[in-house]
């Protein structure tokens, strides 16, 4: 197997200004932020720099860097500053840096910073303000959506607002509306939307799924597919664009989506290695590797070459006899590595969301083809293949 990266999560703060009821961080049992130094020190960023003009050298294909949290615009305009501006020093604009943020500490002056540096931003919102408030909240119990409203609102007001907004991030609530929910995102003219599945597994159901074989989240994301194909002008939705350029035959390059090797490395605060963070929903540790390994001690170029990191990278495909024999793993590539858990099993399982990845598969199968049979092909743009 190749080894390389395609993405590379640098974790700059490691506490949040909010308290979302879902977070895989502080609220499913691992308790690993509370050993972590609160922001990233630049005795860190400078040999994450370092490693990373050698990956530059080494590796042909181009990876992104996603500055990450907790929050990440907890660290700071110095912070952040010396951080894009060390980044840029090495890499160049085709490669991409961005921020995942809740909006909520968003300025002007940081997306002046960021329009300079080259570093796009893409902001978490649940939706309206009522499905939003009721698991974004704050650590008194205050919802947050009016703030991270007023940070999307500063972001496409911004003059480069065509380069720096790179769309929004929705966590789906089942006993949501999707209908209304794609609504508001319409309204607010979002660029882009994805939305993605609550954490969960085998031995800890995702919210509002009641077991293995209900169809809550499959049903909801049809809904979305409903609205959205029927939308003459449509606001593009990942997820759904992913996996109906996988269905035609066409390649992405996303975690949970198709047949792929994703390789994926987090970089905590302190300068430590982990595996993919969302894995901290598992069970408390499940993102660590066997040897703990740090930005300062180990170059990012010999980690990935390194069993550790091949063996990793390899259990994100599944493993388990009924995913392998399936005829439709190469739309849903067996799902997160995150939601196969069980105690009994480890990751060896389908994905907990399996029935509702197969009822969506269907539906789509069944829209697309009709779609292609009444040649309307228009309400595909850019999904079939060259």
């Amino acid at each position: 197997m190749q080894s390389s990266l395609d993405t590379i999560l640098l974790k700059v703060a490691s506490r949040c200004n909010i308290n979302c009821s879902y977070c895989y961080v502080f609220n499913m049992g691992d308790d690993n932020w509370t050993h972590l130094q609160k922001k990233i020190s630049t005795a860190t960023v400078d040999a994450f720099c370092r490693s990373i003009e050698r990956l530059l050298r080494t590796q042909e294909s181009i990876f992104s860097i996603v500055l990450h949290g907790g929050e990440p615009l907890l660290i700071g305009i110095k912070g952040l500053t010396y951080l894009l501006s060390s980044l840029r020093a090495f890499l160049p604009a085709s490669y991409p840096i961005s921020i995942q943020t809740n909006g909520i500490l968003l300025t002007t002056e940081i997306l002046d910073i960021c329009s300079f540096y080259r570093t796009t931003v893409a902001v978490s919102i649940d939706g309206p303000k009522e499905v939003h408030d009721r698991w974004r909240t704050d650590h008194v119990g205050n919802g947050s959506f009016d703030r991270a409203l007023a940070g999307i609102r500063l972001l496409q007001g911004h003059s480069d607002n065509a380069f720096l907004n790179t769309g929004l991030l929705a966590v789906i609530d089942p006993c949501s509306d999707p209908g209304e929910v794609y609504d508001f995102f319409k309204e607010l003219k979002a660029q882009s939307v994805d939305f993605i599945f609550r954490d969960g597994n085998h031995d800890r159901l995702p919210l509002g799924k009641s077991s293995l074989d209900s169809l809550e989240y499959g049903r909801w994301m049809g809904g979305l597919l409903d609205v959205y194909l029927s939308d003459p002008d449509p606001v593009p939705v990942r997820i759904l664009d992913d996996m109906m350029k996988v269905l035609l035959g066409g390649m992405v390059s996303k975690e949970g989506v198709g047949v792929t090797d994703f390789g994926i490395l987090i970089v905590d605060t302190d300068g430590s290695i982990m595996k993919n963070d969302t894995l901290k929903s598992s069970f408390n540790g499940a993102d660590k590797f066997g040897l703990a390994a740090n930005i300062r001690d180990i170059c990012l170029v010999d980690f990935i070459r390194s069993t550790e990191f091949i063996s990793y990278r390899g259990s994100q495909r599944p493993s388990c006899t009924a995913c392998r024999n399936c005829p439709e793993i190469g739309v849903c590539g067996g799902g997160m590595m995150l939601h196969r858990w069980s105690v009994q099993n480890g990751f060896g399982n389908p994905s907990v969301y399996c029935a509702d990845q197969l009822y969506l598969i269907g539906k789509m199968r069944r829209m697309v083809s009709k779609l292609i049979c009444d040649h309307d092909r228009s309400k595909l743009p850019g999904l079939l293949p060259s």
